[in-house]
């Protein structure tokens, strides 16, 4: 992983100096002058440039060149960079793929941020390619109304990029409603399913995909995993969305490949080497080199983490692949998150002290699959188990105010679970909401069980004759947005289409201290 280097105490003269070569920056507006004339002298930005994990006063930026290069990034609060507030540099390096991420801080809060990111050729300094810019807004030192989108499942199915059908049109629709940021939840890439040029579909038009070297084969190489991220970035929605609006990412199954788990073999064919551990080590790599978050010197490769968000919002992601372990018999305790992962989440919770706690999650809690959390109805077991042991723990260290978003299922829903309606009854009720996909095939709703007692409020995915993997452009492609009003701390959720309709939406009263067990006040 390429390092990052704060720019925060950086001055303009400073960055002139060392980060560049002198002889080569003309003085108006930090605009380089390459010696050399022709364009492929100069780094090329590959894919665009995206941020991610924005708090307060810090952010992460990133972007991937053509070459071995440094990346040089600009920092401003106008859209002219007339005043450049601080500058960085990390080096691409052929270890990464030619990516690099730079840690930004000492940024003003509740601010929009606009960066700007060239690359200068390692082996001719000066060489500097175009610059990119992009911009963020940083989380609110104060209360003040703030919204953000999430889904997930992107190019699932075999449903690539159909140029003529607009591409990975969600990407642009979300990015309508103007968030503050976005959240992933999961199988951004299905590394797993190789793409065709042409599909069928069930009303006799041809759906006909991009395809990729990389994309027309399962996953398998560090390059091919590398190459499927790729893949989403050459959608010019994707890449407009990713300038202009930050990345909370987390992952699930695909992006190594189906339903695995650490302690189990391998269950599908086609891979020449049979080791989970290896697959996954690779995919994990992959992920951290293209996605603009944070790293952790305390455990490398780890990606659950806590993204604060200004007084009105803590946001804890979740991963509930890395530490699972596999089922036993008859219902025996089996892991999700893991006993280091629950206890830090325990312990952020407690400490949080913003009004609403959204927790986001690889999986639902209550829909039954044999990969997930619920096995059926009935007293919790299993990876159940660990999860009746977090709600409980919620409930009794009085942490009001949370609220689970997830994606996976490919079909949008609300699930709001109720004790008195459950088997295991020792928690306060919640909400969970689902959303996706974004860009995959659209599933029918599944059966809930009621071990936590959920019901669903509401649900739509395939209904009728439509089959299961129905193609995005029949309009089945959901995401949900969340805004929380800066007087009233009030949240209203809203499960949106690709079209950008409405097609359910409810509001939620914070609770202001600990309460008794009850239905919170929610108007629909």
């Amino acid at each position: 992983m390429a390092v990052m280097r704060s720019g925060a105490s950086l001055t303009r003269r400073r960055f002139l100096t060392t980060a560049a070569s002198s002889a080569v920056m003309a003085a108006a507006g930090g605009i380089a002058k390459p010696a050399l004339s022709r364009a492929a002298d100069r780094p090329v930005i590959t894919h665009g440039v995206q941020s991610g994990d924005v708090s307060v006063d810090s952010a992460i930026v990133w972007a991937r060149a053509d070459r071995p290069s440094r990346m040089l990034v600009e920092v401003a609060t106008s859209e002219s960079f007339k005043t450049i507030r601080s500058a960085v540099f990390v080096d691409a390096l052929p270890e990464t793929d030619f990516t690099a991420k730079a840690l930004l801080e000492g940024l003003p809060a509740g601010q929009d941020v606009f960066y700007r990111i060239r690359f200068q050729d390692h082996s001719f300094p000066s060489a500097l390619g175009s610059p990119q810019v992009g911009r963020f807004r940083t989380a609110p030192s104060e209360r003040r109304t703030i919204s953000f989108v999430w889904s997930g499942d992107t190019a699932g199915g075999g449903w690539g990029i159909d140029e003529a059908r607009g591409g990975m049109r969600t990407y642009a629709t979300m990015l309508k409603s103007r968030p503050d940021f976005f959240i992933h939840c999961g199988d951004h890439i299905y590394a797993d399913f190789p793409l065709h040029t042409e599909r069928k579909l069930p009303n006799g038009e041809v759906w006909r995909n991009i395809v990729t070297e990389d994309k027309s084969k399962i996953a398998q190489t560090l390059a091919e995993f590398r190459g499927n991220y790729k893949y989403n970035l050459l959608d010019k929605n994707v890449l407009a969305f990713n300038a202009e609006v930050p990345l909370f990412a987390q992952w699930d199954d695909h992006e190594v490949t189906n339903d695995w788990c650490p302690g189990e073999a391998l269950r599908w064919g086609g891979y020449a080497d049979r080791s989970v551990l290896k697959l996954a080590a690779r995919g994990c790599r992959a992920f951290h080199e293209f996605m603009p978050m944070r790293e952790t010197l305390a455990e490398a490769g780890r990606i659950y983490r806590k993204i604060p968000y200004g007084p009105l919002l803590d946001v804890f992601l979740l991963d509930m692949r890395s530490y699972r372990t596999p089922y036993g018999e008859d219902g025996a305790p089996a892991a999700i998150l893991g006993p280091t992962q629950v206890s830090w989440l325990k312990r952020e919770l407690m400490s949080s002290q913003a009004t609403w706690k959204i927790i986001a999650a690889d999986l639902p809690i209550g829909v039954v699959s044999g990969d997930a959390i619920a096995q059926g109805d009935g007293t919790p077991r299993g990876r159940e188990i660990e999860i009746a042991d977090l709600l409980a723990f919620i409930k009794h260290a009085g942490i009001g105010n949370t609220v689970w978003i997830t994606a996976d299922m490919h079909y949008t829903a609300a699930h709001y679970y109720d004790p008195n309606k459950a088997v295991f009854q020792d928690f306060e009720p919640f909400w969970e909401f689902i959303s996706g996909p974004l860009h995959a095939g659209t599933w029918r709703p599944q059966t809930l069980d009621n071990t936590f007692g959920p019901r669903a409020v509401f649900q739509k995915g395939c209904s009728g004759a439509q089959r299961d993997d129905l193609a995005p452009c029949f309009g089945l492609q959901f995401f949900g947005h969340v805004a929380i009003d800066g007087a009233s701390e009030v949240m209203t959720v809203t499960l949106k289409d690709v079209a950008d309709r409405d097609l359910w939406s409810t509001t939620i009263e914070p609770r202001m201290e600990k309460w008794s067990r009850g239905v919170p006040s929610m108007r629909s």
